[in-house]
């Protein structure tokens, strides 16, 4: 998976990577570059630290691996290629990220009052965002 991104929009150049999810298995087997959590940093505002920490690294170790082009495991792989898809899904349902960016900061009634950002850390805790970014859509809040 290469994705060069000179585009304003980071989430552009990733979403044609994001219809399939067999795409994303086998994307996510073959390894997802280091690269592509330094476009998430930039397309979601969240820290180094908050992904470092979900993918179980440290900061200084996340740099020497994005300077050395090294790829994520496919666990971590999965990780950030399901938050692309579901920056993806925010962005078309609250009509920009930032709007989606400002959901995730606060308690939502859906999710049981969890606060979406502190649920993104699993994929379990992605597919629930997921599930309710669906509801929403669709609705369906209670």
């Amino acid at each position: 998976m290469t994705v060069k991104v000179k585009s304003k929009s980071v989430l552009w150049a990733y979403e044609k990577h994001l219809v399939d999810r067999f795409w994303m298995v086998e994307e996510a087997a073959a390894g997802v570059p280091v690269s592509a959590i330094f476009d998430l940093i930039q397309l979601t505002h969240l820290n180094k630290s908050f992904f470092a920490g979900m993918l179980n690294l440290s900061t200084k170790t996340l740099d020497r691996y994005h300077q050395g082009g090294k790829q994520l495991n496919p666990a971590s792989g999965e990780l950030i290629l399901k938050i692309f898809s579901l920056f993806k899904k925010g962005e078309k349902i609250f009509g920009n990220t930032s709007e989606f960016q400002k959901w995730i900061e606060k308690p939502a009634y859906g999710l049981g009052y969890k606060v979406p950002k502190e649920l993104m850390k699993t994929s379990a805790g992605i597919d629930l965002i997921m599930d309710e970014l669906i509801r929403i859509e669709y609705g369906n809040l209670a």
